[in-house]
């Protein structure tokens, strides 16, 4: 890796920590990254898994505020993103190597149409009203969305945010806490995992983690006030070039 492609891949993880504490999918933007610099495409999905944990964890820390009065709901919750980001770090790395190169790009797909959706998601939140906890379903789609987090994780903060704005009523803000700190937690332990069994890029992880802490901060302080038109314009750009990036590799 070439000095200049050492800064792109922290200025990468700065977006990455910014954009997945406001929005999701900052992985939209790291793993195309980390593919233009050399990495194969499991090598780069776990070093971008472990490198943006460190950001996850600071954005989650940035929303603490609004996390305050949901200690029942995340006890209830965490376990199943925990759960199933134990799963999705299993198949990744137990699958074939072609099968993700099969995958993640239809993965891509789905998670820019929910990109693209999201202001739908949104407005459908902020609407509600009324004290409903999801039950059983809300559980079973944070699940879902912990396998789909720890096999990849692009827009896995906007898969979450859009169950969670179907099946809860919350306030806009107190669900997207709620959702840095599911996500945080699947990308750890996933990455946990990774460290024992699979390849790491120890070098990318790095500097993903640095930028990614710095992005977390920047975007929990001043996220918000971002033009949520200009980040998905631009999640949908970069995700369109990772698909034609896997598949011409």
């Amino acid at each position: 890796m070439t000095v200049w492609e050492a800064i792109a891949v922290v200025i990468a993880g700065v977006f990455a920590g910014g954009i997945n504490t406001v929005v999701g999918s900052g992985t939209l933007v790291t793993f195309p990254v980390l593919l233009a610099v050399g990495y194969p495409p499991v090598v780069a999905n776990v070093s971008n898994s472990l490198g943006l944990v460190p950001g996850s964890l600071s954005g989650a820390w940035g929303y603490r505020e609004e996390l305050k009065g949901q200690k029942s709901r995340i006890a209830k919750l965490l376990p199943a993103s925990i759960i199933g980001g134990v799963i999705g770090a299993v198949l990744l790395v137990t699958l074939p190597a072609k099968a993700f190169t099969a995958i993640v790009p239809v993965l891509i797909v789905i998670a820019l149409v929910l990109v693209v959706m999201q202001p739908w998601l949104n407005r459908k939140l902020a609407h509600r009203r009324g004290h409903n906890d999801g039950g059983v379903l809300l559980w079973i789609g944070v699940f879902l969305a912990g396998i789909y987090g720890g096999y990849f994780g692009a827009a896995q903060g906007v898969l979450v945010m859009g169950i969670m704005g179907v099946l809860v009523n919350e306030h806009l803000q107190r669900m997207n806490a709620l959702k840095n700190l599911l996500t945080a937690f699947v990308n750890l332990v996933a990455g946990v995992m990774f460290i024992f069994i699979a390849d790491v890029a120890w070098l990318a992880v790095l500097l993903l983690a640095v930028g990614s802490v710095v992005g977390g901060q920047i975007g929990a302080k001043i996220g918000r006030k971002l033009p949520p038109a200009v980040l998905r314009g631009v999640i949908v750009v970069v995700g369109v070039a990772a698909i034609v990036q896997l598949l011409t590799k």
